[in-house]
């Protein structure tokens, strides 16, 4: 038979009613047939003064028990899964007066926003019929075409403009496959969020979504899975590395509410710095550069403001991967467009995922992102309490928020809103203050700060900061020889400050 099928009839019952206007507009005008559960009806005819059949006309039952049992029906799903070659289905069909549904468009309750609801709430919107309807349709894929959310509605119509309305098989085969992964995903999140074993309200959606050339590696195979909530506005295709450190670098400036920007690469901050309303973009993005200027070639930068034209001619100085930002104004979209291969990110409705997902031993570890910020009771735990500044308890509060995204062992120096020093991802802490000291500016060390992410576990790492100028310390504490870390302090001078909290990032 011909792999093409016409649209005669279609069922749709839609939760969501977003991008139907064109779908149904194009039904009309190809002769297709509209069936209808009752309140998708009663929107068809008040938007679009389309008259669809209603269910409740073809099973000649009315919907009952509030509307929870609708669709369960034989002259439903008989239309969805008749097979129109190879068996008895149709003359079944003709027997008892059921008609064939060629197309399917249905999408589910919201489960997902009442997570954080009561098990009542919940239980009202955990969709059956929805699902089973999907799941019918993609599984007759061979003769009906499923879409299962608004996001496939621009394809669906540019199919039926490029096949006289019809579909075609490998057109439908595609979207049964998205049907099952969406009807999966829904029933691992119900089951997540009721599961007695886990904490965390999350499933696991790892079926690929955009594949990907290469992942870390050329010979990695990669994909991204998600829906994008940001918007590429040029240059080449992101790779799997590029998304990495774009989340990495994404997160930064989130957590300022003061304009802010920070360049990462392989994963760390290697500049960030922050200012306020007075300070000018290009002068913060200077500040942000010089943090560790050589290993920013070839780094991704992230703003938490519109990047400005000045600031973009700036960026067009060197060589960059990704530049992210909520905005950018015309001048700087110019100034960057002569960079054909940077990559420019929009991320004015981006979200981070509130949760971490890692592969361990066969099976997946999942956590909460970290979140926190500055903890409410900071505790200064030398003798120098008195002569903490304003500026240096600012300097502490920036270094300890950039600590959280360095990876462990963490060490960041700052002086006013600037790193000048990041030491990453060392097995000895004591490396790590080395590092950090090595790429600080001797003349801007005088006054500066030092965050950890995790306790000082020897006063080695105090001693190193002799005669360097660093002013006060950081760090969570918790060690059992606080004391001795304490002590060192006060020998040199040094302010230290507790913060009853760690920031481990493996």
């Amino acid at each position: 038979m011909d792999s093409t099928l016409p649209l005669k009839n279609a069922l749709i019952s839609v939760w969501n009613k977003d991008g139907l206007e064109p779908v149904i507009q194009k039904l009309k005008e190809i002769g297709t047939t509209v069936y209808s559960t009752r309140g998708t009806a009663a929107y068809l005819k008040e938007q679009f003064g389309i008259e669809a059949k209603t269910v409740e006309s073809l099973t000649d039952y009315p919907e009952l028990m509030e509307g929870r049992v609708k669709t369960l029906h034989p002259k439903i799903y008989g239309g969805i899964l008749a097979r129109r070659e190879g068996s008895n289905d149709v003359k079944e069909a003709t027997t008892h007066q059921i008609p064939l549904f060629d197309l399917v468009i249905c999408n589910l309750y919201p489960f997902w926003e009442k997570l954080n609801e009561d098990t009542d709430t919940q239980a009202a919107y955990v969709d059956i019929g929805g699902p089973s309807m999907i799941r019918a349709s993609a599984k007759n894929h061979r003769f009906v075409t499923s879409l299962s959310d608004p996001e496939d509605y621009p394809g669906f119509l540019e199919e039926l403009e490029q096949q006289d309305g019809k579909t075609t098989l490998a057109f439908r085969k595609g979207h049964a496959a998205k049907a099952f992964q969406r009807t999966s995903h829904y029933d691992s999140m119900v089951a997540g969020a009721w599961s007695e074993t886990s904490s965390l309200p999350i499933s696991l959606k790892l079926s690929p979504q955009t594949p990907l050339r290469y992942g870390e590696n050329p010979h990695q195979a990669a994909a991204w899975s998600g829906k994008p909530t940001w918007k590429v506005l040029q240059g080449k295709e992101l790779s799997y590395n590029n998304l990495l450190d774009t989340e990495a670098a994404f997160r930064i400036p989130q957590d300022f509410k003061a304009p802010c920007i920070a360049v990462i690469k392989h994963n760390n901050p290697c500049g960030v710095a922050v200012g306020d309303d007075e300070t000018s973009q290009t002068e913060l993005w200077q500040r942000a550069l010089e943090g560790d200027s050589k290993s920013a070639f070839g780094g991704i930068v992230a703003f938490n403001r519109k990047v400005e034209g000045e600031t973009a001619k700036a960026l067009g100085e060197m060589f960059l991967e990704v530049v992210i930002a909520p905005s950018f104004d015309s001048e700087a979209l110019l100034q960057l467009s002569r960079k054909k291969n940077l990559r420019l990110i929009e991320w004015s409705n981006a979200v981070s995922s509130n949760f971490e997902v890692r592969p361990a031993l066969g099976g997946w570890l999942v956590q909460e992102a970290d979140q926190e910020k500055i903890p409410a009771n900071l505790d200064t735990v030398t003798n120098k309490e008195k002569e903490i500044s304003f500026s240096t308890w600012e300097d502490l509060k920036f270094a300890w928020l950039v600590g959280k995204h360095v990876k462990s062992n963490a060490i960041v120096i700052a002086n006013h809103g600037q790193t000048v020093g990041i030491g990453a991802g060392q097995m000895s802490r004591v490396d790590a203050v080395e590092i950090a000291l090595s790429k600080s500016p001797k003349e801007k060390l005088k006054g500066a700060v030092l965050a950890s992410d995790a306790f000082f576990p020897f006063r080695d790492n105090i001693d190193r900061l002799k005669g360097t100028g660093i002013s006060a310390i950081i760090q969570p504490g918790g060690s059992k020889r606080d004391s001795e870390v304490i002590a060192a302090c006060n020998e040199l001078g040094i302010a230290m400050v507790f913060t009853g909290t760690r920031h481990f990032k493996h």
